[in-house]
């Protein structure tokens, strides 16, 4: 909870910034109505009683307004005789009011127009246009320009808002989330079921000691549902649920982002019990250090969090969830006990969790019979849940766009190819020499992976180009999920991956670029055996890389002199050398099943997999019967 010296000068700031802009408003608004002033008297000359009264009697009056206070004259304008038109505006004068009964006589006698001022003398409408019209238009004006820099700077608000949380509150009604929601993290929700218990019988855990966690870490790829499993836990505990961003806290003032802190943190405790959801934590959670480019407003940011959580009485029911995809950033300070007590992994769903997903994202939609999840499932190894719900949703939509009133098999298998590779490119017309090298090296890919053991079978080839780039590719599909692979099944996709080229090589004497996508996974998979796997007898088990960002990118960081990164580099070779001179002779010696294939690819453009591995085996037979 803050402390009594934090709240104080909490309100002690609030307090000037609202004295500063009173005072800035009103020095605004007596300006304004001393230029308005200036304005309206700018041309009038002042002149006395007698002198009005001999224009009067020259005629040269033209108007005379009659105020509270004085009288404005107007001059007749001047007229050139010669052209017939005034050349200049008359002139305005004033005078004070006198005591006179004939003026009126003598207004009428001068050929002049008199009229009087309506007058307001209601001291509430004087008030409201000389001072509050003024001060209102200043605020809104002065609260636009602060909202529209705070909105570049990533915060919100008016010129009073600069310490107020942007926290939107859901209550339980609203979110609408529940663990059944949730599907494919079971470990995740089994962590944060206790948290639920917790909340709703906090007797049952303070009899025996126990202690409600301050906080847990929700940490995992982006797509994986940290933000639903957030949510979820608040519908299941049904208690208020805070969601914020860590970008929310950091502006451009600094001390906006603590003061915010202590709002947020003052408000959970009022609404106690609730739950508290940070996304993206790592925003202000960074570690601290003396580096160049350290940042005093997310360093003070951090400093009040990690007060704040120190601060309250963990009793009262206020849960503190956090969310990131980079954990190897955050602060250590942040992650010891007492703070983020508890860590839960939220990873990519297994066979059995992305059949889940499915399921929970395909029960509002029209299903055909044919559909088989679980087959759907085994083709998308290493999707998210996000990445689960995009592609129910596109088989949807291209249901829909064939005029079919339910969803069919082939409809979500191709929305698979279609987050693979991207949208059939019809406009992309290729040469007949360009279509027969792409159907043979899609054939050579293919090949290579029937003829290995350890590879996984082929469930489509085309050679219809895609909107990714790929002007045909090869599909597999695995029987089983695996998380191991050993080093022969990875010297074997390293040989189906360089089968492409192999197979220009064999049947064309040469290479296209076409190659340059498997020479890369190629490549990064021998230098995965050389550097992190193991498995190069040069280097034995030493660890050379390691993997940074897990959850994001997952580059790979040296760690090694450049010696023998060098050498390194020469283990890889002779890998991807020795995996490509399997790939050509494997084609070599079965050249008559790549030319059979290939014609068969280039009349169809699209070939399954059962219809390859028939074309296969009736080629195996044939050069059988021919060595009988």
């Amino acid at each position: 909870m803050p402390s009594g010296n934090q709240q104080k000068n909490s309100n002690q700031s609030d307090v000037k910034m609202l004295i500063s802009f009173i005072i800035m408003a009103v020095i605004f608004t007596s300006i304004f109505n001393i230029f308005v002033s200036s304005i309206t008297m700018r041309r009038a000359t002042e002149i006395t009683y007698t002198q009005f009264l001999t224009m009067l009697e020259n005629k040269q009056v033209d108007t005379v307004e009659i105020q509270s206070d004085r009288l404005v004259i107007t001059e007749k304008p001047e007229q050139n005789n010669e052209v017939g038109f005034y050349t200049n505006i008359g002139k305005q004068y004033y005078t004070g009011i006198v005591n006179d009964p004939v003026l009126t006589d003598r207004i009428i006698k001068a050929g002049a127009t008199q009229y009087r001022e309506v007058q307001n003398n209601s001291p509430i409408i004087t008030f409201l246009a000389s001072w509050a019209l003024p001060f209102l238009l200043i605020y809104i004006i002065s609260g636009l320009i602060i909202r529209s820099v705070s909105k570049k700077m990533g915060g919100v608000g008016g010129p009073m808002s600069f310490g107020k949380n942007t926290a939107k509150i859901y209550a339980q009604k609203e979110t609408g989330v529940t663990f059944a929601d949730v599907a494919g993290q079971e470990e995740a929700k089994e962590s944060l079921r206790e948290i639920v218990d917790f909340l709703h019988q906090p007797e049952k855990y303070t009899e025996i000691g126990a202690k409600l966690p301050k906080g847990a870490l929700l940490v995992g790829p982006p797509g994986t549902g940290k933000t639903l499993l957030a949510k979820a836990v608040a519908g299941e505990a049904n208690v208020p649920f805070y969601s914020l961003s860590g970008s929310d806290f950091v502006e451009m003032f600094v001390g906006v982002g603590a003061s915010r802190v202590r709002d947020l943190f003052k408000q959970a405790l009022e609404n106690a019990p609730c739950i508290v959801f940070i996304d993206e934590i790592d925003a202000i959670g960074k570690s601290r250090d003396n580096q160049m480019g350290s940042n005093d407003e997310r360093e003070q940011t951090l400093n009040q969090l990690l007060s704040e959580m120190d601060g309250f009485d963990a009793s009262k029911g206020v849960v503190i969830l956090g969310a990131t995809n980079r954990p190897e950033v955050l602060d250590k300070a942040l992650l010891r006990p007492g703070r983020f007590d508890r860590r839960v992994i939220v990873d990519k769903p297994d066979l059995k969790g992305r059949e889940d997903i499915l399921k929970v994202h395909s029960k509002d939609v029209k299903l055909s019979n044919d559909v088989d999840l679980h087959q759907i499932a085994l083709g998308t190894s290493g999707a998210a849940g996000a990445d689960l719900a995009n592609i129910v949703n596109e088989a949807a939509l291209r249901a829909v766009r064939f005029g079919k009133d339910k969803v069919e098999q082939n409809d979500i298998m191709e929305a698979v190819e279609i987050i693979i590779a991207g949208q059939e490119k019809k406009d992309r017309i290729m040469t007949e020499s360009e279509r027969k090298i792409v159907a043979y090296h899609e054939v050579g890919h293919a090949l290579a992976t029937a003829l290995q053991k350890n590879t996984q079978p082929v469930q489509k080839i085309t050679i219809v180009p895609r909107t990714m780039g790929a002007l045909g590719y090869t599909m597999q599909m695995p029987e089983e999920e695996k998380y191991l692979m050993s080093k022969e099944e990875i010297l074997d996709q390293i040989t189906t991956y360089l089968a492409g080229r192999a197979a220009e090589e064999v049947i064309f004497h040469t290479a296209t670029t076409g190659a340059s996508n498997d020479i890369e996974k190629a490549t990064e998979l021998a230098r995965n055996m050389v550097a992190q796997y193991g498995m190069s007898e040069k280097f034995d088990m030493v660890g050379l890389e390691s993997i940074q960002n897990k959850y994001l990118d997952g580059r790979n960081v040296k760690n090694c002199a450049e010696t023998t990164s060098a050498a390194i580099d020469e283990e890889v070779l002779r890998i991807i050398k020795q995996c490509h001179k399997k790939a050509i002779e494997l084609l070599e010696q079965n050249q008559n099943a790549l030319h059979n294939i290939a014609k068969f690819l280039l009349e169809k453009e699209t070939i399954t997999g059962q219809e390859f591995m028939t074309l296969l085996k009736q080629c195996n037979e044939t050069i059988k019967k021919e060595l009988i």
